[in-house]
């Protein structure tokens, strides 16, 4: 088995309470004592959140950071002069476009008769903000990319049948869309004042499922489907590997077919050594009622106009979707019926009074409220503020996820202690220009479902080397997405370009609280640091005081609070 490369313990400066700085390069998580930084974890970060948001590419949010258009009746973006560049598409000179790919992309030559919807990446405005949802099956992702020509999105991941006007007149073009910080503002704000990563990929390809297995156990194996599907390519003739959305058995809101994972996940980890986390899902109370009078697994809030049909006039979409739910594939750590937990004070502990770890998302807030926050919290929005193309959007992202997520940590006491991790499931299929590096190779042929098969650089073929721990269906790494670190402890208006992957928050999480890695083919063995988007050095030296740099903003524009621009 490849294990990762350990950092020198000779590159070490020990300080104080056993931290440890590697001298000229920042933090070394390698070689910290066990529990230098308190409630056993290596570094200060006692408490880490993450924020796993859904179906972004890198370029659709970013494309053309740090420069937005700001026309009038958009919230304003200026960026500092020392904003450092980033991987994107080009940038704006007087409000045009400026950078090769952004006036004469690829992309506009391979379109399969599109005709005139065929065009180059294009902006998308605030009022444009609601979108349709974009194909992300996990072979057609890998056709997109023409083996690294990156030209192939219209016409392989591009949807062309969605309702108008919510393809903006663009068709299967739409694919092409972006939007700068005159609409995504919270995050480019929190990019300037915070840490960013430029070259972070999903592990795999494919939709929402792959994405989450990936990020709390590093595998989409072994999958124990309840009927045969498509979505789960065969390995040999034992379980095979999930490559699209399945909901998990035993839950009681899912649907049919479902599927079962075996193996270990991040959570199993944690128990075992006494370090306290939950998984935080917006909807997940069935004992709520909603002000529309839902309940139960229908409990639905408004979401994205987009959203909106005959059948559906208010764009609502149910708060819990199933394969959105991290930890309920593994038996070990499910809570099939929703038990509530017994006690707010008991939330991320073993005796939650059956729970298991798996709470609702007001839970993080009522807990954090009575002073208690796990060590490790996973939080997913109700559908609504997932971001999710089709039935979210990035302003009801803003509005109500992230803004009032992060502003709510950061005026709470646990602040000082904590890193937040905002990052993606998928790229919805998106266009980004960057290829990412192949880690990982893949034969898994599906006849029956060409999209949920390989399709990188022939049918059935990912690559030309052999899969990690024989397993098939994981061709990695998929497309590129963001990543955000905010914290104090975070750089400042810093872009790392150290390749990562989902699973780097994994490794991460194995690193800080010392769980040892999860074996049996995971990801985690290959992943990417995050330490380089942290500086520790004012917490080393006794005497300094460390600064809190809250940044509060404005749910709506995403701006500071209370800064009129």
């Amino acid at each position: 088995m490849r294990t990762r490369r350990q950092l020198k313990s000779t590159s070490c400066l020990v300080v104080g309470a056993g931290l440890c700085l590697l001298v000229g390069a920042g933090f070394c998580g390698t070689c910290l004592a066990e529990d230098g930084g308190g409630s056993g974890s290596a570094s200060p970060i006692q408490h880490l959140v993450v924020i796993f948001q859904e179906n972004v590419s890198f370029d659709h949010y970013f494309a053309t950071y740090p420069v937005a258009l700001n026309p009038t009746g958009e919230p304003f973006f200026r960026a500092s002069d020392d904003t450092p560049s980033v991987n994107g598409l080009g940038t704006l000179i007087n409000g045009n476009p400026d950078g090769v790919l952004l006036t004469d992309n690829p992309n506009a030559n391979n379109t399969s008769g599109n005709g005139a919807n065929a065009i180059d990446p294009f902006r998308l405005a605030r009022s444009q903000a609601p979108t349709c949802d974009q194909d992300h099956n996990y072979g057609d992702e890998q056709k997109a990319f023409d083996q690294g020509l990156m030209d192939l999105f219209p016409a392989s991941v591009g949807a062309g049948s969605c309702t108008s006007p919510y393809d903006w007149g663009k068709g299967k073009g739409l694919v092409m869309g972006y939007f700068d910080g005159n609409t995504v503002t919270a995050l480019w704000s929190y990019a300037q004042n915070f840490a960013m990563n430029d070259n972070s990929y999903g592990t795999t390809f494919g939709p929402s499922t792959p994405g989450l297995l990936n990020l709390v156990a590093g595998n989409t194996f072994p999958a124990m489907p309840s009927a045969a599907s498509t979505k789960v390519v065969p390995n040999n003739a034992g379980p095979g590997t999930l490559v699209g959305d399945l909901d998990p058995t035993g839950d009681v809101c899912s649907g049919t077919p479902t599927v079962s994972m075996g193996g270990h996940n991040i959570g199993d980890l944690l128990n075992a050594r006494g370090v306290t986390w939950g998984a935080f899902m917006g909807g997940f109370d069935l004992t709520v009622t909603n002000p529309n009078g839902t309940t139960g697994c229908s409990r639905s809030t408004a979401g994205s106009a987009s959203n909106k049909t005959s059948t559906n006039p208010t764009g609502a979409t149910a708060d819990y979707i199933p394969h959105h739910a991290f930890f309920q594939y593994w038996a070990s750590t499910a809570n099939p019926a929703h038990t509530r937990p017994s006690t707010l004070k008991a939330i991320g502990t073993s005796n939650d009074g059956g729970a298991n770890h798996q709470y609702d998302l007001h839970d993080f807030f009522d807990a954090l409220a009575v002073g208690n926050v796990p060590a490790v919290s996973f939080l997913k929005a109700i559908a609504a503020g997932d971001g999710h193309a089709g039935y979210s959007d990035p302003l009801l992202e803003q509005s109500i996820m992230l803004v009032p997520t992060i502003n709510a940590i950061m005026r709470s006491p646990f602040w000082k202690s904590t890193a937040i991790i905002v990052m993606y499931d998928d790229s919805d299929g998106w266009y980004d220009h960057q290829m990412s590096p192949i880690v990982n190779s893949s034969a898994a042929l599906n006849s029956a479902s060409p999209g949920n098969g390989d399709q990188l650089n022939a049918p059935g073929k990912c690559g030309n080397g052999a899969p990690l721990e024989g397993i098939q269906g994981r061709c990695g790494y998929g497309p590129r997405q963001p990543l955000l670190v905010i914290s104090p402890f975070a750089k400042t208006n810093f872009v790392d370009h150290t390749l990562t992957d989902q699973s780097s928050v994994l490794r991460f999480i194995e690193e800080n609280w010392g769980t040892g890695q999860i074996g049996g083919g995971s990801f985690d063995q290959l992943a990417g640091p995050l330490w380089n988007m942290f500086d520790f050095d004012d917490y080393a030296f006794p005497g300094l005081t460390f600064g809190r740099r809250q940044l509060i903003l404005d749910p709506t524009t995403g701006q500071p609070s209370g800064k009129d621009r």
